[in-house]
């Protein structure tokens, strides 16, 4: 693997960090800032549909450039919302803040897999989009457990500072290693707005957003769950958060090598795991050693999925790769949204934090449906190895 997957890989680390570090910071944030949980929870869904609406702008506004410059610019963009982030005076502040650090997120990740699947053989395509990912899932294996205990002693704006210190190591990293194609295809918008006429590829990107959906229903609120049910301590809560990130991060690489050699059997799969795993928690997680070892489960099993849902939308959309692969990740952050908003609003109803895990195995479920409805309709993808 080239060493420009790293650089690429250190930028997810340090975009998957602002993005998710926030859960673990929620009860603080909430509290310095005088808003209920599920209040604070909405800075979750703002960030998530900063994403999804800027995605699609963002990878349109930068068109025109070359992907190593768009790259460059989009991570200049993460670095200010960041220093807005610990700067920030109130809520709407950061809330403002959070919309402005997600504006380049999708747009960052559409185009990088891209890049990242061009510097490898056709064979490994998948597993080098995962190596990207990889930085995302060590964000919660390392950055979101120490931000969290940072947050913690320091203050939650700590945090954002040394994420905006990470941001600027990966900017120039950009600069410095990522090579400059000169031979690459011009982006036509005309041909990538055509590329989503088919049903196939909305059906592709409702199945990440029902995805990701039943992963941040339950992750949003796994730290309230984790402190008022399971009983776990502050730095319970940390240490938990970084057994969640391994279990994250070994699904990703899983899921790649799987992804591979059978795309909708891998998919099909990791549903199922997802809605039997998230039902479970809910009478695990009363418990700690079974509500960990459920816990490390789920994020196996969930994040075995990302690699496999990214290639799944470019081989849908192969005549628009950047804006396909873009809009995926704004999918990502649609079912990031859902999920908070579903999440928070089994808790303000008063149905109680260990109902959480059962919407997020509802939403699995809708996922594995519309899984096994895009497949059967395919033609060009069954469910056999993709490559040789």
């Amino acid at each position: 693997m080239p060493l420009s997957l790293l650089i690429l890989a250190l930028s997810a680390f340090a975009i998957g960090t602002t993005e998710f570090v926030i859960m673990g910071l929620l009860p603080d944030v909430a509290r310095d800032l005088g808003v209920s949980i599920p209040g604070a929870g909405w800075l979750v869904t703002g960030y998530a549909l900063g994403v999804a609406i800027g995605a699609p702008f963002m990878a349109m506004a930068t068109a025109k450039l070359p992907r190593k410059a768009a790259l460059v610019t989009l991570m200049g963009i993460f670095i200010i919302g960041n220093l807005l982030c610990a700067l920030a005076a109130d809520y709407n502040i950061l809330m403002f803040a959070r919309v402005v650090t997600a504006l380049c997120h999708g747009a960052f990740f559409g185009i990088g897999s891209v890049v990242a699947a061009g510097l490898v053989p056709a064979n490994r395509r998948a597993s080098a989009v995962a190596l990207m990912f990889t930085g995302l899932t060590l964000a919660n294996v390392l950055g979101v457990p120490l931000g969290t205990a940072l947050g913690q002693q320091a203050g939650w704006r700590s945090t954002f500072f040394a994420v905006t210190v990470i941001g600027v190591i990966a900017f120039i990293g950009l600069i410095r290693f990522l090579p400059s194609k000169r031979d690459e295809e011009k982006l036509d918008m005309r041909a990538e707005l055509a590329a989503l006429k088919g049903v196939g590829i909305w059906l592709s990107l409702s199945m990440t957003a029902l995805f990701a959906a039943s992963v941040f229903a339950l992750f949003t609120y796994v730290a309230p769950l984790l402190g008022e049910v399971t009983g776990v301590s502050p730095l319970g809560v940390t240490w938990t958060l970084m057994l969640i990130g391994l279990g994250l991060t070994l699904g990703n690489i899983i899921g790649g090598k799987l992804a591979d050699r059978r795309l909708a059997a891998t998919l099909i799969g990791v549903f199922i795991a997802m809605a039997v795993i998230s039902t479970v928690l809910s009478w695990t997680s009363t418990a700690f050693i079974p509500a960990e070892i459920t816990l490390f489960l789920w994020a196996t099993a969930a994040f075995a999925a990302v690699p496999a849902l990214q290639i799944n939308v470019v081989t849908f959309g192969k005549a628009a790769p950047n804006l396909v692969s873009t809009l995926n990740i704004g999918a990502f952050n649609v079912g990031n949204a859902l999920g908070a908003w579903v999440g928070g609003s089994v808790i303000a109803h008063g149905f109680g934090l260990t109902t959480v895990p059962l919407a997020a195995g509802l939403l699995a479920v809708l996922a594995l449906l519309v899984t096994l409805i895009n497949f059967r309709q395919r033609s060009d993808v069954e469910m056999v190895p993709v490559t040789n």
